[in-house]
């Protein structure tokens, strides 16, 4: 098997990890520069020119989010399965949409990666709540840039640049993207995005969500300055209240724990990419799950201020 890979950083090495655990493939990348640091296993190449004679299976888009477009562009006359890593694009208008169409039509398997739909505890939580009367939802997710990548200057990182597709609204996705998946696109939202803390960064690094389903609201609140890192899900019920806690991997019901799981958050990168690969290589039915036309309504709701 063998896929091809533009984009080489911190995430797309963990799409490559999770690929050689249980899969034999030649994995190559799409380099922009000569001079770009090379992986050991991976063969570079530097021109679109040399995708032709070498049949690859699919693709992973995993650089910058300013930069999907132009990378699903290169590739798309291929007509081979996407893995497109989240969010799709960092924008929405007529461009984007007219590509998701050619995806459409041509009928091209894809899949945008949000790993959490594949945690544990999130998986038990959308069943344990199946049916039961919600009041409330509250969403958290604050983190300390800084620490994201401690090896690189975070200002410099695409997180930090709204130029480059960053944002803590962007980046933090995954929250509007589980509660999509657990309960579909909220009837109106409303949003808050600011960038005035100590980061003193371009991109937005507070956001707040209010969104409104039939008989209940579920807000959201994401952020990039919190030192001690916080990623939580309330769920308020008629009949108990439940807390999971997507750090710990854990689910409490009025205060007691009621779950808890040894996965760890890495880990989902190798169920989601096992998932991708049977579905779309082996059985050839991906059954509609998270889409580049699903993704697209989340990113719609991401973007909304």
């Amino acid at each position: 098997m063998k896929v091809l890979i533009i984009g080489l950083g911190s995430i797309a090495k963990k799409h490559i990890a999770a690929l050689r655990k249980n899969w034999e493939v030649s994995v190559y990348a799409l380099r922009s520069s000569a001079k770009s640091n090379s992986l050991d296993g991976v063969t570079d190449l530097y021109s679109t020119n040399e995708l032709d004679e070498l049949q690859f299976d699919f693709f992973i888009i995993s650089n910058p989010t300013s930069k999907h477009a132009e990378a699903i562009e290169k590739i798309l006359k291929y007509k081979k399965p996407l893995f497109i890593e989240k969010p799709l694009f960092d924008k929405i208008g007529t461009s984007n949409q007219a590509l998701i169409s050619r995806i459409n039509n041509d009928k091209i398997p894809n899949y945008v990666a949000c790993n959490l739909r594949f945690l544990d505890c999130l998986q038990e939580a959308k069943k344990m709540i199946a049916g039961l009367r919600i009041n409330e939802i509250n969403s958290y997710c604050g983190s300390y840039l800084p620490n994201w990548r401690p090896d690189v200057d975070f200002r410099k990182s695409y997180s930090a640049n709204k130029e480059m597709g960053g944002g803590v609204h962007i980046d933090l996705i995954h929250e509007l993207d589980y509660l999509y998946w657990f309960l579909g696109m909220p009837k109106k939202s409303n949003t808050k995005f600011t960038s005035q803390s100590h980061l003193d960064i371009s991109a937005v690094d507070y956001a707040n969500y209010l969104l409104e389903y039939d008989g209940f609201c579920a807000s959201v609140i994401l952020n990039y300055y919190r030192k001690e890192p916080k990623r939580t899900l309330e769920i308020v019920t008629s009949q108990a209240t439940f807390v999971v806690n997507l750090l710990e991997n854990k689910i409490f019901e009025n205060g007691k724990e009621v779950y808890a799981s040894s996965q760890k958050i890495l880990d989902t990168y190798e169920v989601q990419m096992n998932f991708f690969l049977k579905n779309i290589l082996v059985k050839d039915d991906f059954n509609e799950f998270n889409t580049v036309n699903e993704a697209y309504k989340i990113l719609a709701l991401c973007m909304e201020n």
